[in-house]
């Protein structure tokens, strides 16, 4: 399974700025000088009022909020004067990037439902991202060198290991697998057989299938009969701790091992996103440094 941490603190990050922005939202309609301070909810007969509910906001987030949106408003102002365009294009582009940091693209569409996301909103708060990104792209320069040297250094993680295709029939005595098997054997359909033998819930539906896994994620006995199978071939009967298995192998990946070629822009795409969020700091706060920025917050 992928890392996934890159693209959870990406898309939290997204959803931080949004939650907070409620607060500068809820300051622009009630702000605190007015006079009429209405009340916004009742417990038990009890108001709790505009005011409370300002106070609340600011103290659990406000100033944090508030520098949030100076430099997205610093972001915004550069890219107005070089005249920077995001595009479409320019937002798939990130979320794809962010999506690779997930093993499927279910488990992206979890996070983003776990931080109350849709697609389209996270290409909205991307924005600010991209135009930042462009702004600062002019000066990252990425060398050979130091391609070949990320390469060297990280070939191991990029290597592909040898994966199996395989599909299992689990249940719960050894004569019932035997039977199974011989029925197999005899001609039967496997998946047909799966969908009305198998007691494993999370793969008889789709005839048993598993999809493709490598070493190391099932259980030993399972794994040394999967990886011996020819693709088509039958397993004999498997015991593990879940159950006796009938498997079969319906697909195969050898180990690879990527070229620098082959790994070269997308080591370069990664060597740049080191450079942009490392120049990002720097060049907020020599923005903020020369603007000229009041803050009315209470």
């Amino acid at each position: 399974m992928k890392n996934t941490s890159l693209g959870i603190s990406r898309i939290w990050m997204v959803s931080s700025f949004v939650l907070l922005a409620a607060l500068i939202i809820y300051i622009i309609i009630y702000p605190p000088g007015k006079s009429e301070d209405a009340t916004v909810a009742k417990v038990n007969g009890t108001p709790i009022l505009k005011s409370q509910l300002y106070s609340a906001m600011v103290k659990a987030g406000g100033p944090q909020t508030l520098e949030t949106m100076i430099s997205e408003e610093l972001v915004k102002q550069e890219s107005d004067k070089a005249n920077i365009q995001v595009t479409d294009a320019d937002l798939d582009k990130e979320v794809e990037q962010i999506k690779k940091s997930f093993s499927s693209d279910e488990e992206f569409t979890q996070a983003l439902a776990t931080y109350n996301m849709t697609l389209e909103s996270l290409k909205e708060d991307m924005y600010i991202q991209v135009q930042l990104r462009k702004l600062l792209e002019p000066q990252v320069k990425v060398t050979d060198e130091e391609i070949k040297t990320y390469y060297d250094t990280n070939l191991e993680s990029m290597k592909t290991p040898e994966e199996v295709r395989a599909s299992h029939i689990l249940v719960a005595t050894k004569e019932e697998a035997e039977a199974v098997l011989a029925s197999l054997q005899g001609g039967a359909d496997f998946a047909t057989l799966a969908k009305e033998k198998s007691t494993d819930t999370g793969s008889k539906e789709a005839g048993g299938d598993l999809d493709f896994f490598a070493k190391g994620i099932m259980e030993e006995p399972f794994e040394t009969a999967a990886f011996a199978l020819k693709t088509g071939e039958l397993s004999s009967v498997v015991e593990t701790s879940h159950g006796f298995h009938v498997i079969k192998a319906t697909d195969h990946k050898d180990a690879t091992t990527p070229t620098l070629e082959e790994k070269t822009e997308e080591i370069r795409q990664a060597l740049s996103e080191e450079q942009i969020s490392t120049l990002s700091q720097s060049w907020l706060q020599e923005k903020r440094a020369a603007a000229s920025v009041e803050s009315f917050l209470e």
